[in-house]
């Protein structure tokens, strides 16, 4: 995410159960588990060099759109998560 308007190329890795991109060549990363139908996100990680862009928000409702397509309901176990989906209570019926 430079200055340009550049979308985030998001990678759904479901066997590792984690969504992925790589900013500035740093990579950043939503890890969940899934058992049944509730995705538990359990991480959320964006290196300091690369942080306060935005990217853990982009990859969350990454994330939180995947779960919806799938008909998952989501567990925010990790404090990020926790956090976004405060701010984004348009999400709520998703939640586990």
């Amino acid at each position: 995410m430079s200055d340009k308007a550049t979308p985030l190329e998001i990678i759904h890795d479901s066997k590792a159960q984690a969504f992925s991109t790589v900013v500035d060549g740093y990579r950043c990363e939503v890890d969940y588990t899934l058992q049944g139908d509730v995705m538990t996100i359990t991480h959320t990680g964006v290196p300091d060099p690369v942080g306060g862009r935005g990217i853990a928000n982009l990859l969350t409702r990454f994330a939180v759109q995947v779960a919806e397509a799938n008909k998952w309901k989501i567990r925010p176990a990790c404090s990020y998560a926790a956090t976004w989906f405060k701010r984004n209570p348009e999400y709520a019926h998703l939640l586990a």
